[in-house]
Parts: structure tokens; C-alpha cells; sequence
């Protein structure tokens, strides 16, 4: 017989109408709340691996400007453009389309960018299906803006959340996960659907 456990707080519906032992499904079901968030580290990619992607992205960026960019302003002179001041030159504006189109795009059309490629993460909806094209416009624009205004400090939460969410993941609903791991990711979401809508002690949605 499974007797009290210290790290369970007392809760009528979780025990045995005459004495102390708690019901065997609410203790499984703890037992499966640790085990997911073993596995949410393990299927999810990190804030390190997410954080050399970007590196990555933002070094293909540098060189497409570089090569493409830059002859484009020498022959012509449009950089010195300015509408206002000095930050709306042409050249910013475009450097910031350029950005925020290579992260919208990739994202929308392949999951990932090819930061993501070489290091074998992709993005997904939390249910694990493809993105539509609000969840990539709120993840790679809106929270994108909203990250870099605050100098980037929203990008932390990946390491202290189960699922390694962003705040932009927040806003979007999606999840960074790794390539290798899809398969057993998907099967492993719909157990917790299903878990979810047959267990009344599983009532949290971890992120």
C-alpha cells in the first residue's frame, strides 16, 4: 500500500474516503509530471542551441549584405539617403527588412532558418503542426520588436521555462524543438492530450 507522501498537499478528491493514502492515479499522475519535464529538457532545444542558430543567421545576414548589399550602395549611393533622420536612411530600412523577411519567410515556409538547419531545431506550433502565418508574423516580427527594444532580455526565459518558451514563443504559441526527437515529440503530445482529457488530476498545461 502507497502510504503519505511529504511532497503531496492534501486535497480531499486525492485520497480514499477512509484514511490517508492517496489515490494511485494522482500518484502516477505525479510521477508523469516529473518524468514530462525531464523529457520538455530533453525533446526542446536550449537556450544554448537556439542562441549559436541566431549567431549563425545573423553571420549569413552579415554576408548577404556584404555581397549583395553593399556593391548596391557603392555604385549608387542610396545609403546616404535619409527620410528625417539619420536611423530611417535607405540603408537601415532595408537592413531591417531584410531581417525581418529572412526570419519571417524561412520560418514560415521551411520552420526553421538556417541557423536552425545546421543545428537541428525547428519551430512548431505547441500541438507540434506547422505554423500559419500569425504565429509566425506574432513570433518572428511582433515578438522579435518587443525583444530587441528590451535589449534582448526577453530571450532568457528559454532557460528558466520548461519547454525552453521565449517571451516571443509566448506571444505565438510555438515551440523550438529538435529534429531528431519530432517523431517521439508528437506521439508524446498527443499522450498528454489524451492523458489531459481522461485524468481529472491533470489539469496543468506546462510550458
Amino acid at each position: 500500500m502507497i502510504h503519505e507522501t511529504k511532497n503531496l498537499n492534501y486535497n480531499p478528491t486525492q485520497y480514499h474516503e477512509n484514511n490517508r493514502t492517496p489515490k494511485v492515479d494522482y500518484v502516477a499522475n505525479q510521477m508523469v509530471q516529473t518524468n514530462q519535464h525531464e523529457l520538455n529538457a530533453f525533446f526542446y532545444a536550449g537556450f544554448g542551441r537556439r542562441f549559436f542558430s541566431y549567431i549563425i543567421d545573423l553571420l549569413v545576414l552579415w554576408g548577404f549584405s556584404q555581397m549583395i548589399l553593399n556593391p548596391i550602395y557603392a555604385l549608387t549611393g542610396i545609403n546616404e539617403w535619409k527620410l528625417w533622420i539619420n536611423y530611417f536612411s535607405v540603408d537601415h530600412i532595408l537592413d531591417a527588412l531584410i531581417y525581418f523577411s529572412y526570419f519571417v519567410f524561412m520560418t514560415k515556409y521551411f520552420q526553421q532558418t538556417i541557423g536552425k538547419m545546421i543545428l537541428g531545431i525547428s519551430v512548431y506550433n505547441v500541438s507540434i503542426t506547422p505554423l500559419n502565418w500569425s504565429d509566425v508574423l506574432f513570433r518572428e516580427w511582433i515578438g522579435r520588436i518587443i525583444s530587441n527594444i528590451l535589449l534582448g532580455l526577453p530571450y532568457l526565459f528559454v532557460i528558466f521555462t520548461p519547454k525552453h518558451i521565449g517571451v516571443h514563443d509566448y506571444f505565438a504559441d510555438t515551440v523550438v524543438v529538435k529534429n531528431k526527437y519530432l517523431k517521439y515529440i508528437k506521439e508524446n503530445e498527443a499522450l498528454l492530450r489524451d492523458k489531459s482529457s481522461d485524468n481529472p488530476y491533470n489539469n496543468e498545461v506546462m510550458y
